[in-house]
């Protein structure tokens, strides 16, 4: 959304910075871990949505290592699906803002398709503003723009790297977001977020069971939740599994 100022076009001080720790970068395989959003009016923070998730499978030592989530922290967390109408409400309309935003987006999107909801959002990246506001700065992770910009953060947890985000936002819009500045009066408002999702076929119980037989045949331990598992990735994990063990 976007008011009108004389011939200006300006970004409300009102959106939702949104993060995502997930078990990887591919919104088809991976899954999501944790949640942080802060709803912001008139560049002030004035709520904040965290959740830890249940991603239904085990999570990769790596990302344990980069976030601290281990699997004992989400495993009595709720599935995303459980909280699709929580997150839906504190973002309401609100435009999105993140470092990468476009990512978090599809993995949010995909999960919304699936649940048969709409998920139609814009946004704003803080690394697209940085790559063109700051070309001097030798990288432009979120962790080196709070670096620059002396922002305390405790990077790879959601809700921290979300705030961080918006503080970033904040100090890039005022020295760059200034009215005689007519490509920032673009820059710095809300753009459409825009990624095909198409929704995925839950897996039947027949093709749960084969894979569950083919597991203990294997002597494979189970480390997804198949009862949480689409049709696709079963399949996908089932025709691994006969590529490297047979039937």
């Amino acid at each position: 959304m976007t008011i009108h100022a004389g011939n200006t076009m300006r970004l409300p001080d009102r959106y939702v910075a949104l993060d995502l720790e997930m078990t990887g970068l591919s919104p088809k395989r991976d899954r999501i871990i944790e949640i942080g959003a802060v709803l912001v009016e008139n560049g002030d923070a004035r709520a904040v949505f965290s959740r830890l998730i249940n991603p239904g499978r085990e999570i990769p030592e790596r990302i344990t290592e980069i976030t601290g989530i281990t699997e004992a922290d989400v495993r009595n967390a709720p599935y995303v699906e459980e909280i699709l109408t929580e997150l839906s409400d504190f973002i309401g309309d609100n435009d999105l803002l993140g470092h990468r935003i476009l990512l978090d987006y599809t993995f949010l999107k995909r999960v919304f398709v699936n649940a048969g909801r709409a998920f139609e959002k814009n946004g704003i990246d803080t690394l697209k503003l940085a790559r063109k506001y700051l070309p001097e700065l030798p990288g432009r992770r979120l962790s080196e723009l709070c670096a620059y910009y002396e922002i305390p953060l405790r990077a790879h947890r959601a809700a921290d790297d979300a705030m961080a985000a918006h503080t970033v936002y904040q100090r890039l819009r005022l020295a760059f977001d200034t009215p005689s500045n007519t490509d920032a009066q673009k820059d710095f408002r809300a753009h459409p977020l825009v990624c095909s999702i198409k929704k995925e076929s839950p897996a039947g119980r027949g093709q749960k069971d084969r894979l569950l037989s083919l597991l203990r045949r294997h002597n494979l331990p189970v480390t997804v939740d198949v009862e949480h598992m689409s049709k696709n990735e079963i399949s996908r994990l089932t025709d691994r599994i006969l590529a490297r063990y047979g039937r």
